[in-house]
């Protein structure tokens, strides 16, 4: 069965989507997760990195000064077992390796190659594309297993010595709505920022002349898609159309969903109107509910260019997403 692959978007399920194509090919694969840091250090606990025999890549585990050391240490010839690497802990390695303010880096690299690592890496490839939060285990001795949450807990990661718990949860996905300069922006760096986006346009003019093919396009009503695709707690919904016709359809059906952002451009004055107008729409909005929209969105920074207003938005964006994995129940 091949593995699923049109949910999967950036960050760790983009790792995830390289892993599986290279054990499609009959590659042998290597997982480096960073499990602790002391000091500083360039890159999150959690980070992966994963490497095929062939020596291609995917991922960051620093900045860029202990992955040629592990594709060195892997490809091709990389451990039968999760094994511990440690770096930083001589002089010697922080001169050659370049840690940054004495830090130290503790890895754990796991082989993804037999049967079992070949349906674990499928069983959570599965599971984020379809929106689920997992926690993988992985003992230093054993095979890894997936637990699946009915809850949106928290990202997380602990290591006690013997045993990885790793909690994932599904990427952040964003609707934008109406094709536009802003739009354009900020799906490039929202992309960049590891969130999957999609742009709504049903208004035949603007999307017969939108530019951008490798921005996903869906000409629907936004309403539509939140009620299909965009109301889980991971999901996010932009109005950016300045058309109520359409914007308003979607904070609608957004303010009504789990969504963790829902914001409006707009002026202050535009704003306030555009809350009395959706107030009024009734539909059993609350004021609760009206009290989640963002708008004006982003960010104070002043905005005045559509990149500039795009940086603010993103900005908010990535504000909004460190709350939502910060602020839930640990595991």
């Amino acid at each position: 069965m091949p593995f699923p692959r049109s949910s999967l978007a950036a960050g760790h399920q983009s790792v995830i989507r390289d892993i599986a194509g290279w054990l499609e090919k009959g590659e042998r694969v290597w997982l480096c997760t960073v499990v602790e840091t002391w000091g500083s250090s360039p890159r999150p606990v959690g980070s992966w990195l994963a490497i095929g025999e062939s020596g291609q890549w995917s991922g960051s585990v620093s900045g860029g000064c202990l992955e040629e050391d592990l594709l060195r240490r892997t490809a091709g010839n990389g451990p039968d077992q999760p094994v511990l690497i440690d770096y930083g802990i001589t002089d010697d390695d922080r001169d050659q390796f370049q840690l940054p303010c004495g830090g130290r880096i503790r890895l754990l690299v796991e082989p993804l190659y037999d049967a079992a690592g070949f349906d674990h890496v499928r069983a959570l490839a599965e599971a984020l594309g379809n929106r689920e939060p997992v926690t993988r285990r992985v003992p230093l001795q054993g095979a890894a297993t997936l637990e699946y949450r009915h809850s949106h807990d928290r990202y997380s990661v602990a290591f006690d010595g013997e045993e990885l718990v790793h909690s994932l949860q599904p990427e952040c996905r964003l609707l934008l709505i109406g094709a536009g300069e802003v739009a354009r922006y900020v799906s490039e760096f929202a992309t960049a920022a590891d969130f999957s986006v999609t742009l709504c346009e049903p208004r035949e003019a603007f999307a017969d002349g939108w530019g951008y093919p490798h921005i996903p396009l869906a000409r629907r009503l936004p309403d539509d898609l939140v009620a299909e695709d965009f109301n889980d707690a991971f999901s996010g919904v932009l109005a950016l159309a300045h058309d109520p016709r359409i914007d308003d359809l979607g904070l609608l059906a957004a303010l009504q969903s789990n969504a963790f952002y829902i914001g409006a451009m707009g002026s202050r004055k535009a704003s306030q109107a555009r809350r009395e107008r959706l107030a009024s729409l009734g539909l059993g909005l609350q004021e609760k509910m009206l009290g989640r929209l963002r708008a004006p969105i982003g960010v104070n920074i002043p905005s005045k260019t559509p990149a500039e207003i795009a940086i603010s938005v993103v900005a908010d964006l990535i504000a909004a997403r460190h709350h939502l994995r910060a602020a839930r129940p640990s595991l």
